[in-house]
């Protein structure tokens, strides 16, 4: 019997990363609703149906660089073969594979249809065949946890910084790594005795008390240490910060042909991330606001979409007002990301009074009134703009100068670098 060897290629799939692959998904997993920015973005699901995968996995093996340009050419073959079906075929096997790969490794997970298992259960159709309806897929909590490491990496690496701690101060603490001179031991400190500086206490205060030190190992040998002699090492005082992130979801935030809503749920993820490993000590929150507003909770961040339609500031800073007041921090504060001038306010019957048309005096002056209530009670405001509108220029820096914060004018491309500097420096700034 012989046998014929050839040169093993092994397989496409061996040579995709899978995590950059996800990344590079980070549109379409995190996605707002502007594949409908014209429509109610709650109701379609476009962006979730297993073929809107399959276009952004296409896009990503072809424009993305996931794949060398060998891979490219053993996939696509020879031009002149003229086998393009069979080439066709090995695209759609290795892009069935690699979803099949994404639901192994956790990153998504088929949708549950239940209306149509209900009515297929019940003999009324539905659920099967070609009418059954496009198959959906959702995004897991373990995909939006990387897509936020992911972003906090790329962010802190093209500003030059590969890794943060805590949020310094010039205040000193006892603690127990050492960062300046021993002081006195005061009750409530860390019992970080300082041997050295508390044994040369002991022996000055025996000799200003004409007292020798005995020597040998008998009863009455060695040095007596008392109370006021106790010296502890300092370590640097590290503030606590409460935040509270909100994000105007309006329907501004998908429309004029930029989606801005989903940078900013990528720069929530990022600092909700940077917050967990790196701050533990601090307490993220995320409110949204529209014609009114909801706190969300963070591990359901990637998952909201825009809309309604109007911008309600005045009850999103009334909501993270609340919020943070509960909160027993050094610092609290709000970053709020918006795109347009408020336009709409809850009045105390619980009805909401709207009008985009200018700045409404009584939208502007109530939404003033909670600007003060967070400043009397020791919150920062700072506001991230994603437009230019000079009625909103103005608005904002009004917030800014109120509560002594500040207003950055940027765009989706910058917001995560501004956020986050702005986070992991301001504390070193204010508190002294």
């Amino acid at each position: 019997m012989k046998y014929r060897y050839t040169k093993y290629t092994g397989s496409l799939l061996d040579e995709i990363d899978l995590e950059d692959l996800v990344s590079k998904l980070s549109d379409l997993l995190l996605s707002s609703g502007f594949s409908n920015p014209w429509g109610d973005p709650s109701d379609g699901d476009d962006d979730r149906t297993m073929q809107a995968l399959h276009d952004a996995i296409l896009e990503a093996l072809f424009s993305g660089g996931v794949l060398s340009d060998e891979a490219l050419e053993n996939l696509l073959g020879e031009p002149a073969d003229g086998d393009q079906e069979s080439a066709r075929q090995q695209i759609e096997d290795l892009i069935q594979q690699i979803i099949e790969r994404m639901m192994e490794r956790g990153f998504i997970t088929p949708a549950p249809d239940l209306d149509r298992e209900r009515e297929w259960r019940q003999g009324a159709g539905g659920g099967r065949g070609e009418d059954a309806g496009p198959v959906m897929f959702e995004v897991t909590d373990k995909a939006l946890d990387f897509l936020g490491y992911r972003a906090l990496r790329d962010l802190l690496g093209s500003v030059g910084r590969s890794s943060a701690g805590r949020h310094d101060t010039r205040h000193l603490a006892t603690g127990v790594e050492t960062a300046a001179a021993p002081k006195p031991y005061e009750f409530g400190d860390t019992l970080n005795l300082d041997p050295s500086g508390t044994i040369l206490n002991a022996v000055q205060r025996l000799h200003a008390e004409g007292r020798a030190v005995a020597s040998g190992s008998g009863p009455g040998a060695g040095i007596a240490v008392e109370y006021q002699d106790l010296m502890v090492a300092q370590s640097e005082y590290q503030s606590s910060c409460a935040t509270v992130i909100m994000l105007d979801c309006s329907h501004s935030m998908i429309l004029y042909g930029e989606d801005r809503f989903t940078p900013a749920k990528r720069v929530a993820l990022a600092l909700s991330h940077l917050i967990r490993t790196q701050y533990p000590g601090d307490s993220l929150s995320a409110v949204l606001f529209h014609d009114s507003a909801e706190e969300i909770p963070l591990k359901e961040l990637g998952r909201v979409r825009v809309g309604p339609y109007y911008t309600n500031t005045r009850e999103g800073l009334r909501l993270a007002r609340r919020i943070l007041e509960r909160q027993r921090k050094d610092m609290r504060q709000i970053v709020m990301v918006t795109d347009g001038k408020p336009s709409a306010i809850t009045r105390p019957d619980g009805q909401i009074y709207k009008n985009a048309f200018g700045l409404d005096p009584y939208i502007v002056a109530e939404t003033f009134a909670e600007v003060n209530a967070c400043q009397k009670a020791g919150i920062m405001i700072n506001t991230f703009m994603l437009a230019r509108d000079p009625d909103l220029v103005a608005f904002v820096r009004r917030v800014a100068a109120i509560c002594r914060g500040k207003a950055y004018f940027t765009t989706p491309y910058t917001l995560g670098q501004y956020v986050l500097m702005d986070y992991m420096n301001r504390k070193t700034r204010t508190i002294h």
